[in-house]
Order: structure tokens, then C-alpha cells, then sequence
């Protein structure tokens, strides 16, 4: 396992490739070794770094739950990664495209938490309980380690991929409607580039913030009320360019959209 001033290193790399909107060679090749829990650390620095600087930690996001994601990454393993204030962007907004590296989109939807959920044991039915609404959202990918031979280990250090969220459509109480079922269109310009259905993530979406719950409690943490959980995509990554216009159609739940500037 790697020792404090190990993990402080790797952090001050990955802000820095942050500020640049660089990226960073793969971190596992450079440190052998290094495991989930020395990611996990990196990341917690890292956010501890971000919090310092006033930025307030609103959510979390959770990664490669979809059998498509895991395809698309060589990677089998959820992971999660925290959501800032400044990374929550609302739909039809213009997003600057240099604010990022590697830029891609992925269609989720994001939970709002009315209670607290603590593991372990916590089920899909506790999620549901304690889901205030949820709604449509777009997550911007932003990584700052070179995506060629990524193991989850470099993922989970760089804040698991996480660049912004764009929220927007119908909010809709968790019972409202069979949130297995919603489905998406994504277009990138005017042409569908991306559809699924957000049982693909772990067969229903809230068993992705149940695993979030539970795996936070390893680390002697828990998903506060009000925090936003975006579930995990249900389609593979889309790549944008400056100039692209993105619009995800969710039906009954409305759409959300931005353009990248």
C-alpha cells in the first residue's frame, strides 16, 4: 500500500492535470502495487483538497454499473467518485469544452435523497424510502489519466471520471413510475447516437445507490439526505466537440440538453 506522502503526491498530480486539462500517464504502471483502498485514499485527499478551497461536496456519482459501461472500459467493478457545487449544471446551459479532458456524455438518472442512508445492509427498498424524487441527467466525463490500459484503480483516484452534471427533465417520485423501464434517446447534433433502459444498471437504478450506500460504510461513511446520487449510465460513453449540441429524450420524463462551447 502506498504511504501518506505517496497518496499527497498523487493528488497534487491530479489537481494539477486538472488545472492544465492534461492528462497524466497511467498511475498503476508508475506505482505497482497499488490497490482499490490506495485509490480510494487518493480520492478522499483529493476532494479533502477541493473542500479546503470551498468548494462543497453535493452528491456522489457511481460508475460502471451497466454490463455496457464494464464492455466499454475493460472494467468490472462499480466504483463512485464525489459530486462538487460548481459541477451541477442546468439543461439548456452552454458548457465550456475546455473546462475538460477526454471529453464524453452518458445518460443516468440522479436521485435526491430526502433521508439518510448508512450501510451495511442497505436494500433497493431503503433506497426507494428514502429517494425524495428522481430525475434525468447527463454526466460529462473529464479524465486526467490516459485512457489507454485504465484499470479501476486509475479511475477510482481520479474521482472515478467525474467532470460535471447536467440535470434537468420531469422530477418524478421514486413510486411513480417503474424507474427499471425509463428509457433514453441521446443525440449528438440531431442524430441518435445512444438509447438504453435504466435496467441495465444492476437490473433496477436504485441498486446502484444501494451499493454506493454500502460500500461507503466501509470507509465509515454514509449518502446524507439531500445529496444527489447519479445512478450509473445506462449507454455507452458518446464523445463530443466543441460545438456539439447534446439532447437526451427521456419520454415521459422530459429531456435534457446543453451545448459545448
Amino acid at each position: 500500500m502506498l504511504d501518506p506522502s505517496q497518496i499527497a503526491a498523487i493528488a497534487d498530480e491530479l489537481a494539477d492535470a486538472d488545472r492544465q486539462r492534461t492528462t497524466v500517464p497511467l498511475l498503476t504502471a508508475r506505482n505497482p502495487g497499488m490497490t482499490v483502498e490506495d485509490a480510494y485514499a487518493v480520492q478522499r485527499e483529493w476532494a479533502h483538497r477541493g473542500v479546503s478551497a470551498g468548494r462543497r461536496i453535493v452528491g456522489r456519482k457511481i460508475g460502471l454499473t451497466s454490463k455496457v459501461m464494464q464492455a466499454a472500459t475493460g472494467i468490472t467493478e462499480p466504483d463512485y467518485g464525489v459530486i462538487f457545487d460548481d459541477m451541477v449544471i442546468e439543461s439548456g446551459a452552454s458548457v465550456e469544452f475546455d473546462r475538460f479532458s477526454n471529453v464524453r456524455i452518458e445518460v443516468e438518472l440522479a436521485f435526491v435523497l430526502r433521508d439518510r442512508l448508512v450501510g451495511p445492509g442497505t436494500t433497493i427498498f431503503d433506497v426507494l424510502d428514502a429517494t425524495a424524487y428522481v430525475v434525468p441527467a447527463l454526466e460529462i466525463l473529464n479524465s486526467h489519466v490516459e485512457l489507454e490500459g485504465r484499470t479501476i484503480v486509475d479511475t477510482i483516484s481520479d474521482n472515478a471520471a467525474m467532470g460535471a452534471m447536467v440535470i434537468g427533465g420531469r422530477p418524478v417520485r421514486p413510486d411513480a413510475v417503474d424507474l427499471r423501464w425509463v428509457s433514453a434517446l441521446l443525440s449528438r447534433n440531431e442524430v441518435i447516437e445512444e438509447s438504453g433502459v435504466a435496467a441495465a444498471v444492476l437490473g433496477h437504478p436504485a441498486m446502484g445507490v444501494a451499493w454506493l450506500a454500502n460500500k461507503l460504510a466501509q470507509h465509515g461513511q454514509a449518502l446524507e439526505g439531500g445529496e444527489i446520487i447519479l445512478a450509473g449510465s445506462f449507454t455507452r460513453p458518446m464523445w463530443v466537440q466543441r460545438g456539439d449540441t447534446v439532447h437526451a429524450d427521456y419520454h415521459e420524463l422530459g429531456t435534457v440538453t446543453c451545448r459545448f462551447e
